[in-house]
């Protein structure tokens, strides 16, 4: 083989391997760059963690974002699913008893929202598809039951949680802009909130429909000696109720041998 030869070869070698080069990684950030262009709104926190110790009496979390176009901005924050049963009670033979109860499945713990809109200004399609409001909140039975006692079982739960301050009342919290683009708003975590793993989710609504979307983790966590207990008491429940005994029969013992009188 002659060396013009050689190098003709080595020089289509070499095209190839930039072709597959070009195939294999040019390409897909291509796509990858159009993906990202397509999303609108980005979003963040100020802390992914809260920690839960003995003084805690709540906290607030910043979530802060940008849109890249003209939009309502919609926040929702759940806390951990969990099943919740909801009892009537009812008056039999002049004592009040529960009469009625209904078990709802993969129930919010926490929830809550903001808004820089009315949610009515929102078509109940798009509220209902995102879960935009408490009303749209999903609480399925796990066995079938008439409407209207569903319903009524429903609002009675969602009224218990506004009342523990777990669900918002009676408005979203405001959605403050800075200039057209940045945006702010701020979580309430009560003193009583949830342990567990929520989800801020974001929302940029537009021509009445969510044009994109983002969410970001938010883990609520017990530290320290809190921690210890909790997890504890989850994992050896029968010790904890026989520790917790002693622990009580120990304390009145030591104090009636303190305050005794001779």
């Amino acid at each position: 083989m002659t060396t013009r030869r050689r190098l003709a070869v080595f020089a289509t070698g070499i095209a190839l391997f930039a072709g597959l080069l070009t195939a294999t990684f040019v390409v897909p950030f291509g796509l990858l760059a159009g993906r990202s262009a397509e999303a609108e709104i980005v979003a963040d926190l100020s802390d992914h963690l809260v920690a839960i110790t003995t003084g805690f009496t709540g906290a607030r979390v910043l979530l802060f974002g940008a849109r890249e176009a003209e939009g309502d901005v919609v926040v929702v924050v759940r806390g951990p699913r969990r099943p919740m049963v909801v009892r009537r009670k009812g008056r039999i033979a002049g004592i009040w008893v529960n009469e009625a109860e209904m078990r709802f499945q993969d129930v919010p713990a926490y929830y809550t929202v903001a808004s820089n809109v009315p949610l009515e200004t929102i078509p109940d399609s798009v509220r209902a598809r995102h879960e935009l409001g408490s009303g749209f909140v999903r609480m399925v039975p796990p066995e079938p039951a008439a409407r209207d006692e569903v319903m009524a079982f429903r609002a009675a739960l969602i009224r218990n949680m506004q009342g523990a301050d777990l669900y918002y009342v009676p408005e979203p919290a405001p959605v403050a802009f800075l200039g057209d683009t940045l945006f702010r708003t701020n979580i309430i975590l009560p003193a009583n909130a949830p342990v567990g793993l929520y989800e801020a989710a974001i929302f940029l609504i537009r021509d009445d429909d969510v044009v994109s979307a983002q969410s970001t983790p938010l883990q609520v966590s017990k530290i320290g000696f809190e921690a210890w207990v909790f997890d504890f008491a989850h994992r050896h429940a029968l010790a904890y109720g026989v520790l917790a005994i002693l622990i009580a029969v120990v304390a009145g013992w030591l104090a009636s041998a303190i305050f005794r009188k001779d």
